[in-house]
């Protein structure tokens, strides 16, 4: 087995080093923008050729939902014509793809948790871009595996949990969307999940949900943010989303269905609450 992880020093990549390397370490390649190219059609299919990799883990995304309405171009170069690439240069060398995606394909109409047969329906550019990418890889290579996640937060770069611990020890009070529902995501939680499918005996293709356990809104989250962190000055209100505008829209309800991953890959999901605990305490034990 040779991995390839593309977008390696995003958090879903980084939690993907930590993973790998820790149960099956040299067997696997790193890459970001300064090592691939994967909108180069012939450097993907180079590099996957000359290294005999045998499974890859796309962790690379363009996620900047609000810059994407105006940087449509690049959006789509990296969430859509990079996939093709990636689905190409996989057939070219029979290797097994793992796709992430997004719960953003939705438009957040629902009043139960999303399946992955229901009617897809973007109303951003990014979900857009990322339904089209799910649509091209399964187009080209179908037996990919298609991962939607949801909220994802971890110890590394810029994400709602950090945020939010920045500005409750800098503010004396914020307010927080409460009317946006869905659940947040451990990037090292998803890791895990995807190390048990690379690893599982049998590979099934398909598309699959995966999030923590329970639901919550943005407030609700930030909110046990605070508690856990023992954040007690900063005082979190809850807005609705037409206080806070913002140039994409987002859906209202977006909590994915988990039991089809959890059937077929025999998967075990914390809920989100003791999961940002874990990420908490090792963003504190960092600052040490």
């Amino acid at each position: 087995m040779k991995i390839l992880i593309t977008g390696c020093n995003g958090q879903l990549g980084n939690e993907m080093r930590n993973v790998l390397e820790s149960h099956i370490p040299g067997e696997t390649l790193y890459t970001d923008i300064e090592q691939l190219d994967l909108t180069d059609p012939k450097a993907v299919e180079k590099y996957v050729l000359d290294n005999d990799v045998t499974h890859i883990v796309n962790c690379a995304a363009y996620t900047n939902v609000d810059r994407a309405e105006e940087d449509k171009l690049l959006c789509s170069s990296i969430n859509v014509n990079a996939v093709k690439n990636i689905a190409m240069a996989a057939n070219q060398n029979g290797a097994k793809v793992i796709h992430i995606s997004t719960d953003y394909v939705f438009d957040g109409k629902s009043n139960r948790p999303y399946k992955e047969s229901d009617k897809v329906n973007p109303i951003s550019q990014y979900g857009t871009t990322k339904r089209l990418g799910e649509t091209a890889l399964l187009a080209l290579s179908p037996e990919s595996v298609i991962i939607r996640t949801a909220w994802l937060y971890s110890p590394y770069g810029k994400n709602f949990v950090k945020t939010m611990l920045r500005l409750g020890s800098e503010q004396n009070e914020i307010g927080v969307v409460c009317d946006q529902i869905g659940t947040p995501t451990y990037a090292h939680d998803l890791a895990n999940a995807i190390y048990t499918i690379l690893t599982a005996h049998q590979w099934v293709p398909g598309i699959y949900h995966f999030s923590d356990e329970g639901a919550c809104s943005w407030y609700d989250f930030t909110k046990a943010i605070h508690r856990i962190a023992g954040i007690t000055d900063c005082v979190v209100k809850p807005i609705p989303s037409e206080d806070y505008p913002t140039a994409a829209a987002r859906p209202f309800y977006s909590v994915l269905d988990r039991t089809r991953i959890k059937s077929t890959y025999g998967i075990e999901i914390p809920h989100w609450e003791e999961s940002l605990n874990h990420c908490i305490q090792r963003i504190n034990d960092n600052k040490e």
